[in-house]
Parts: C-alpha cells; structure tokens; sequence
C-alpha cells in the first residue's frame, strides 16, 4: 500500500495555537475546581436515598415541589418507571435521626398523594462517601500509572509522556465542565471519567501506532511531516470513530433518564476532549519533547562475513 504524503492539513503548524488553547481550558479548569469546587453527589458527601412508589404516573418536577415546599433540598428522579421516583437528600443540619427525616419526607408526599409507598431508604455516611472519594481518586491515579509502563514498553518512553499528558488533559477539562456548570458529581460521572481514559488512550494508540511505522518507512521527512502525514492517515477513522460514539451517547443524554444524563454528558465532553487531545496534545508533545528517528529505527543488522544482507551464503 503507497502512502499519500500529499496532505492537505497541516495539524503541526496549527500546534502552538493548540497549545495556547489546551493552557488555557486547564487553568480555567484548575481555577474552577480551586475556586468552586464540584458539586459532589450524596454518593460522596452522605445523605439519604429514599425511592418511593406512587399509584400512577407522576412528574418528578411535582414531587421535588412539593418537597421544596416543606424545604426539603432534594434531587429528584424517575427511577426504572414513571411511577417510581427516586429522591436524593443530602445531610440534613436541622436533624440527625435520619430515620426521623426519612418519615417526615414520606409524610410529606403523603399528604399531598396519601396512596404514596414507601420501597426503600438507605443512608450513605460521610465516612463512605470520604472512602468513595479516595477510591475513585486512587483508582484513576493507577490507571494513569498504568498506562504509562505500558505505552513506554511498546512505543518510547516519550510516547508514554505524550499519552498520560493527553489523558490528564483530558480529565483536568472533564473535571473543570463539571466545576463550571456545577452539574452533580456522582458515581457515574466517575465511572465516566474512567471510560474516558480508556477511550482517548484508544484513539491515541492508533495514531501512536501509525506514527512509529511511519518513522521507519518515511526516512527523508521531518518528524513534523511524519506526525502530520500520520495523523491525516488516521484521521477518518478517528472522525468516524468518535462520530459514531458521540451519536449513541448523545441518544442516551436525550432519550435516557436522569440517572444516566450526568454519565453520558461527561462521556459526551470526554469524547470531544479526547479527539481533540490524540491530535494536537500527544503528537503536539512527541515534537516539543523532541522526537526523533533514530529512537524508533531499530539499528541495522550487521553484515556476517560469508553471507549476503538477505541471509544468503555468498
């Protein structure tokens, strides 16, 4: 297969305006998270979870009225049916008896539909919520950590950099949305953000992989015109890729439920994110981090006295 080195798109002159950006989004991000912080879900700040049954369909923007009206803070949700409705209460200042507030909230909504039933209540302390905190924390750190052994072993050590400084950017710009806009941060969104790893390392991979190939075919260009050479070759498959993804996920965030919309907008960003990082973050490191040919050429064979290149005997 020839490879068409006349390309049209040249993602590396573009390289220092993409950097500029990507600086740019992550102090925004960092100074958001610093400033705001995020709206940390009852899965890690503690509160009680109460889901509850009522005879026929109901509207969740009813019964959080209703609970606001007894000044209830409360997110609530359709959960599995339109006649079953989640609700979230973060802890309470005025009482400790979660019990007690429990009740309370169900007398409530009794009041208003006396049919209402009660299915389930738990309670998710502060403790558990601080452990899910470090958990999720620690379990991102090792993917990352993960990720780079894995990369420095089948590429070059500058290719693992490039990968896990793209990844980051990845999470840092996830995490600044979520500050920014204050959208709940729960479980979900966590998962979310570990699916966006695996994602954009995909992606980065494949362009990665083209690229090391590349340097061992294309011997007469420039690391530059390699990166963009290889990144146009991959590039349908990234677009279509990414499309295809961003297609579902958007179907899920429009037609899903609230349970699921907080997940399928981080993936819906990360996946943005991320095509835009395996382009103009990794390969725009690989040059900054001055990538050469010869770190990917393996070293020629050395000639055997007696014997032709090919192996054959003279």
């Amino acid at each position: 297969m020839m490879l068409d080195k006349n390309k049209t798109i040249d993602f590396m002159g573009l390289r220092k305006l993409a950097l500029g950006l990507s600086i740019l989004m992550i102090l925004v991000s960092i100074a958001s998270l610093a400033l705001r912080g995020l709206n940390l879900g009852i899965d890690f700040t503690g509160g009680t979870v109460m889901e509850v049954a009522y005879p026929e369909s109901t509207d969740p923007d009813k019964v959080r009225g209703v609970l606001q009206a007894a000044e209830y803070k409360a997110i609530v949700q359709h959960f599995g049916s339109a006649k079953d409705i989640l609700i979230r209460l973060p802890p309470q200042v005025e009482t400790d008896d979660k019990a007690k507030l429990s009740n309370d909230v169900l007398a409530t909504l009794q009041a208003e539909t006396p049919a209402v039933e009660l299915r389930r209540v738990e309670f998710v302390g502060p403790q558990i919520g601080e452990e899910l905190r470090e958990d999720g924390g620690l379990a991102m750190l090792y993917a990352l950590i993960g990720i780079l052994i894995y990369v420095a072993f089948r590429f070059e050590f500058r290719f693992a950099v490039g990968a896990v400084v793209a990844l980051v950017h990845d999470v840092i710009i996830t995490l600044g949305f979520f500050s920014l806009t204050q959208i709940e941060f729960d479980l979900t969104v966590l998962a979310a953000l570990l699916a966006i790893i695996g994602y954009s390392l995909n992606d980065t991979i494949v362009v990665f992989d083209r690229q090391r190939d590349n340097f061992r075919l294309l011997r007469d260009e420039t690391p530059r015109e390699v990166l963009n050479i290889s990144i146009n070759q991959t590039l349908t498959r990234t677009l279509l890729t990414s499309m295809t993804t961003l297609l579902v996920v958007i179907a899920l965030y429009v037609f899903g439920s609230e349970v699921i919309s907080a997940f399928s907008l981080a993936l819906i960003v990360g996946i943005v994110v991320g095509t835009y990082s395996s382009i103009y973050v990794a390969s725009n490191l690989l040059l900054t981090l001055g990538i050469t040919k010869e770190a990917l050429i393996p070293p020629e064979k050395e000639k055997i006295e007696g014997m032709n290149e090919d192996g054959s005997v003279v």
